[in-house]
């Protein structure tokens, strides 16, 4: 199926390398404008470049995350320019450290929180005006599987993905009734700088590339998708719903 976004403006977040990198590439081969957010200029350069030679265009915002008036400004200059936004991909997060929760230091977890966490409830209220004004907004929180999966050592940044996770639930179930649709993901294991950081032992050739990731992500930022406060999750390329409340 091809993915038409020919006149849509895209925010990616962690668009220097990974999952944000060829997402965000695969939005604007596809026709959006890309709105390209990660603290490394160099990898956000690169992405243009390729953005370029694709035939796309892109609006280059290096700034980091837990600059939380940053944020503010990027809602106000997106408003300013185009005056509404019609894809958010939240795909920025630090992985912290693998280790007993007892042994964490306060000022990793707090990061954690700050950047996977505080930054992404910052940046919906920013930018959901923006997607309001769209005729078919659509938002993708990006997640893991360890939000769901109680796994050792993994503690802090399974309860920033978990925290992340009803984040956009509730913001699904806040806005069901108008245009905008939101998706949490599970992009599962895949060949990136965050994975090898967190499974320094394991092959990375065994692991789906971030291109075949974006390329599942893509349908989902599209004007036809109408699944909204569910979570997708990219290794079977199906929807799961919420366990309901006893």
């Amino acid at each position: 199926m091809t993915i038409d976004l020919k006149g849509r403006i895209a925010l990616v977040t962690g668009a220097s390398r990974g999952i944000g990198y060829f997402t965000a590439l695969s939005l604007a081969k596809a026709g959006a404008h890309v709105i390209a957010c990660a603290r490394t200029v160099g990898g956000l350069e690169e992405l243009d470049d390729a953005i370029q030679a694709a035939g796309g265009t892109a609006t280059l915002v290096p700034f980091d995350l837990t600059d939380m008036a940053a944020i503010d400004r990027l809602g106000a200059s997106i408003h300013e320019r185009w005056g509404k936004l019609d894809i958010l991909v939240a795909n920025a997060g630090i992985l912290g450290v693998i280790s007993p929760v007892g042994h964490i230091e306060a000022k990793v977890f707090d990061k954690v929180m700050l950047t996977n966490v505080t930054a992404t409830w910052r940046l919906i209220r920013s930018v959901e005006p923006l997607l309001l004004q769209s005729d078919a907004g659509r938002a993708l929180i990006l997640s893991s599987g360890v939000a769901n999966d109680a796994r050792p050592f993994w503690g802090a940044y399974a309860a920033s993905k978990a925290a992340v996770e009803m984040l956009g639930r509730t913001w699904a179930a806040e806005t069901q009734k108008s245009k905008l649709r939101v998706i949490n993901v599970n992009p599962g294991a895949t060949r990136t700088a965050m994975r090898a950081q967190a499974m320094p032992g394991e092959d990375p050739a065994t692991l789906p590339h971030p291109s075949e990731v974006a390329e599942k992500l893509l349908p989902l930022c599209a004007p036809e998708m109408t699944e909204t406060g569910r979570l997708f999750v990219v290794r079977d390329n199906t929807f799961r719903d919420y366990r309901l409340p006893e």
